[in-house]
């Protein structure tokens, strides 16, 4: 009786050192892999900072510029304002900055809400139904994203012109929806289909109608989602000059000049010449970029969830 005990106390004995030698070899292994990961920590965040200051320093540069002179912005480009006053930006106001804010806000009251709107109906129809062409449709939307609008300027000046249109708030908004609906619909169509059936199936079997699950169940559900894409179609036509500068040109000298933000600044980089204002011309530009800044800055985590919530299913 006393022999399978010895024998079973033998192995017992045998096995501590292989487990006390596995355990090493994974730690060994763990502080390997620990060591890995700190390298490539210290890597990504080395790169994230630098990315970063090359980002904030041509801001905070603008910025400064709009409270300086003339002789401060030629003198030194890093030196503190003399003198911090806003004459800079009344002057930029007065030269046009002004009348192009209000006329980018106009249009993108209208194209930025309608761009939502459509994007979402189509996304969630191509993502939720099941019909002949289903897939087709929704390629030819994505297609449509990858389409440069350098190849289209041509016909659709050529386009808007017989329709009436050219310089005219309607026809830029119109524009600016077509182009943006393809991205629109591609990035709700995968949100759409991370979102639960068995409420839109509860939805329509107590009698809901297709338009009031969408707009009551499923659209609110979408919320993330939205704001994520609302935020990018924002940023893509508040900085938009091709489009503009190509439909908003005055036909004739009585045409009022309904130029964009981005293409007014342009034209006062021109017109001021080598005589130029560059306090107003600063000035201007941080007129142009602290509103989307603003946005962004506001709706950073809605836009970090909408993203990671649009790649799970």
């Amino acid at each position: 009786m006393s022999t399978p005990i010895k024998e079973a106390g033998a192995d017992a004995a045998a096995r501590v050192p292989v487990q006390g030698v596995a355990a090493t070899r994974r730690g060994s292994a763990d502080g390997a892999r620990g060591g890995g990961d700190g390298v490539l920590n210290v890597f990504s965040h080395g790169f994230l900072a630098l990315w970063a200051v090359m980002i904030v320093l041509p801001l905070v540069w603008i910025v400064l510029g709009s409270f300086k002179t003339d002789a401060q912005i030629g003198g030194s480009a890093w030196t503190w304002p003399a003198h911090w006053g806003f004459d800079a930006f009344t002057r930029a106001w007065e030269k046009g900055i002004g009348g192009f804010f209000v006329n980018t806000l106009i249009v993108m009251a209208f194209s930025v809400p309608l761009t939502m709107l459509f994007g979402s109906m189509a996304a969630y129809v191509l993502a939720r139904y099941d019909f002949p062409g289903n897939r087709f449709i929704y390629f030819l939307f994505v297609g449509g994203a990858m389409f440069p609008v350098y190849l289209a300027l041509v016909p659709l000046f050529f386009m808007v012109r017989n329709l009436g249109m050219l310089n005219t708030y309607q026809g830029l908004i119109l524009v600016y929806v077509a182009y943006s609906l393809p991205f629109t619909v591609f990035f709700m169509h995968s949100f759409f289909r991370t979102l639960p059936t068995a409420i839109h199936e509860a939805a329509v079997i107590d009698g809901a109608s297709h338009s009031r699950v969408f707009f009551q169940v499923m659209l609110p559900m979408a919320k993330p989602g939205l704001l994520s894409v609302g935020i990018f179609n924002v940023l893509g036509q508040w900085n938009q000059y091709i489009l503009p500068v190509t439909l908003m040109q005055p036909q004739s000298s009585t045409d009022p000049d309904r130029s964009m933000l981005a293409q007014g600044l342009v034209n006062l980089a021109l017109t001021q010449g080598y005589a130029g204002d560059k306090p107003a011309l600063f000035a201007g530009m941080t007129i142009a970029m602290l509103p989307v800044l603003a946005v962004y800055l506001s709706f950073q985590r809605q836009v970090q969830s909408g993203l990671t919530a649009g790649t799970l299913k």
